[in-house]
């Protein structure tokens, strides 16, 4: 039933599947569709996790420096959601595998005064080569575990680029439980939703790489945040401290 389904919606997808064949779709959709769609779904997005955010950040100024300095550095930015968020006067350096949200980053950079912006740097979640080891207070990682490459590379990153006692936040939409209607239609949808949104994908079980991860505290939460029209619902937040 499933792989009958799963055809279903790739025909229905068909011309997307032809434009990736043909080496077009992920060069068009990392500039301009995931982008463009990305920002219009934002501003629904962040009704839905508002309250949820402010939970998750509101201990963020524990993890400052002895000094009182508070160094930031996000994986996956995309248009800078999250700074509303942070205490005033933290310093934050944005990465993003996708240099096309650098407008709208700046935009919302404008919007958000009370931070210090330190730069944008081009890297994937596993690869943060250009970030020293040990240099920042917190990590932060919003929406980004579901399409990086490698989910135990960005979180083995995020300890490397951790100083001691500090904090890796986390805010994913994770896989449904096995049993359920939510986790039959993430497996229909899997395949076409990964090609059409940049590699997202819908049934990880990114508590279980969190858990084994070398962390020496971990704070996690499952908790339900329900997207409209789309088979995403269940999702973990926490932070974890190295």
């Amino acid at each position: 039933t499933i792989l009958f389904l799963r055809a279903c919606l790739a025909l229905l997808a068909m011309p997307i599947y032809l434009l990736s064949f043909l080496g077009i779709w992920k060069p068009f959709s990392r500039k301009v569709f995931f982008p463009f769609f990305l920002e219009k779904l934002s501003g629904i997005h962040e009704k839905k996790t508002k309250k949820h955010k402010q939970e998750l950040f509101h201990n963020l100024s524990d993890f400052s420096s002895p000094s009182g300095e508070l160094k930031l550095l996000e994986i996956g930015t995309g248009y800078g959601t999250n700074f509303q968020f942070y205490p005033p006067g933290c310093k934050v350096t944005c990465t993003d595998i996708n240099p096309n949200f650098q407008q709208g980053l700046l935009r919302s950079i404008s919007k958000n005064q009370h931070i210090h912006y330190e730069g944008f740097l081009v890297a994937a979640g596993e690869d943060l080569y250009q970030v020293p080891s040990g240099s920042v207070d917190a990590v932060i990682c919003t929406f980004v575990l579901c399409s990086v490459q490698n989910v135990n590379g960005t979180l083995k990153e995020a300890l490397r680029v951790l100083r001691p006692g500090g904090a890796f936040y986390f805010l994913e939409h994770v896989a449904a439980d096995h049993a359920s209607w939510k986790y039959f239609w993430q497996q229909i949808f899997y395949p076409t939703w990964k090609l059409v949104f940049d590699g997202c994908c819908l049934t990880r079980e990114i508590w279980k790489n969190l858990e084994q991860a070398k962390f020496s505290e971990l704070s996690l939460n499952h908790i339900s945040i329900a997207l409209p029209w789309t088979p995403i619902q269940p999702h973990v937040m926490g932070y974890a401290v190295k």
